[in-house]
Formats: structure tokens, sequence, C-alpha cells
């Protein structure tokens, strides 16, 4: 396991992730940084929360619309192809250590920034 310091809408972050998911978590969060600056440059929302609400909406969102404007599966492809049937374990296993981890932080203080 790898640690790594990034920094969120100016808040620095100690984030833990294997050697091979190190650019993914970099990429993941520049993602997060850039959506929860065009909200708060906007100016309407100063509450860090609400900010990080909405931005893991627009990007859940985003998400959601590219899944819905990929191509279906070939009718032919077995289930066991990426992309095809459910996530794969690996992506899974991936987003419940990132939950768990968020659930152990936000046990700490009971805030989320």
């Amino acid at each position: 396991m790898k640690q790594i310091e990034a920094t969120i809408l100016g808040q620095s972050y100690r984030l833990v992730c294997t050697d091979e998911g190190e650019a993914a978590l970099h990429a993941a969060v520049r993602a997060v940084d850039r959506e929860m600056s065009l909200i708060h440059d906007a100016g309407r929302i100063k509450a860090r929360e609400k900010i990080a609400v909405l931005a893991a909406l627009n990007l859940a969102s985003q998400k959601v619309e590219r899944e819905q404007q990929a191509p279906p599966p070939a009718i032919e492809a077995p289930a066991t192809e990426a992309g095809d049937g459910p996530a794969d374990p690996a992506v899974e296993a991936r987003i419940r250590s990132l939950i768990e981890r968020i659930d152990s932080v936000l046990g700490e203080d009971g805030h989320l920034l």
C-alpha cells in the first residue's frame, strides 16, 4: 500500500492506495478538486460539505450519462467479458474499500470536510 498526499479545494488529505491504483487515485483527486472548485468559484455555495455533495452528484451524473450513451453489449458476448454484466469484482472491492475509509474518517470527527 502506498500513502499519498492530495489537496482538494485547498484541504490536504492523506490517502492510501495500491501501487497499481495510484494513477487512478490521482486522476480521481483531480476530477473531484476540479468539480468542487467549479462549484465553489461560482460563489453561491460556501459550505464545504454541500460543495462536496454537489460535486459527487455531478460526477455521478456524468458517469451515468456516459454509461447510458455507451453502446449496448453484444448479445453473443459471454457474461464474463469486461464491460458486460455486473461491475468487475475488483472495482466493487475498491469501492467498498473507499466507502469504509470514508466512514472511518467521518467517524473521527463527524464531518466530511
